[in-house]
């Protein structure tokens, strides 16, 4: 219980943080409404199910091949981490502001479906920082991932459908203010880094609770 306990704050932190499925959500919401930011949110999280099945069978097939690979994946994860933070610190305030145009629901959900599939935080999340609460010791390894991949699910449908509704309910004072946008990212940026050190020196830790 400890050990899911972490990894849900853990989650949750990541989750949180603008990447770019939330500005996808957060940018369809702005343009289009609640309903279109709620359908996005749907088309992202199908997106995650490629991200669960591929580390479910991914992750496990490294694990059993080679524990140095696995460490190596671990630490280049933790790296692309801070360097997703470093590059929010220093970017320009404009992702959230920008306009775009309306699009049909079908499209809403695709466009979702293909942001998460190819998002690099969702990937990095999988395949080096999931992975740390994994024990072997506690049945097989693929039906772990699934179980805690189903609990990002679940908690990544709240906090994006909390963004959907947010920003469509502020969408006129998003569309007007950089600088809440680039407090969003200093905070992002701080996050990820947080995590990369997380990722690199907590993964022992977390699998002895």
């Amino acid at each position: 219980m400890t050990t899911l306990a972490i990894f849900a704050g853990a989650t949750l932190a990541l989750l949180l943080v603008p990447g770019p499925a939330v500005v996808y959500i957060v940018t369809r919401s702005v343009a289009q409404g609640r309903a279109a930011g709620m359908v996005s949110v749907a088309g992202i999280h199908a997106g995650s199910v490629v991200h669960v099945v591929a580390a479910a069978l991914g992750v496990s097939a490294l694990l059993a091949a080679s524990a140095t690979a696995f460490t190596l994946v671990k630490y280049l994860g933790a790296a692309y981490l801070v360097y997703l933070g470093l590059r929010k610190l220093f970017a320009r305030a404009d992702a959230l502001t920008k306009e775009v145009e309306p699009v049909s629901r079908s499209r809403l959900f695709g466009e979702g479906f293909v942001v998460n599939v190819l998002n690099p935080k969702t990937a990095i999340f999988f395949l080096a920082f999931l992975p740390q609460f994994v024990d072997p010791k506690y049945g097989p390894v693929a039906a772990q991932i699934v179980v805690l991949g189903l609990i990002w699910i679940a908690l990544g449908m709240a906090s994006d459908g909390s963004y959907a509704l947010l920003s469509a309910a502020l969408a006129g004072r998003l569309r007007r203010s950089p600088l809440a946008a680039r407090r969003l990212d200093v905070a992002s940026g701080l996050v990820y880094i947080g995590l990369g050190a997380v990722a690199a020196l907590a993964g022992d830790s977390a699998r002895k609770a």
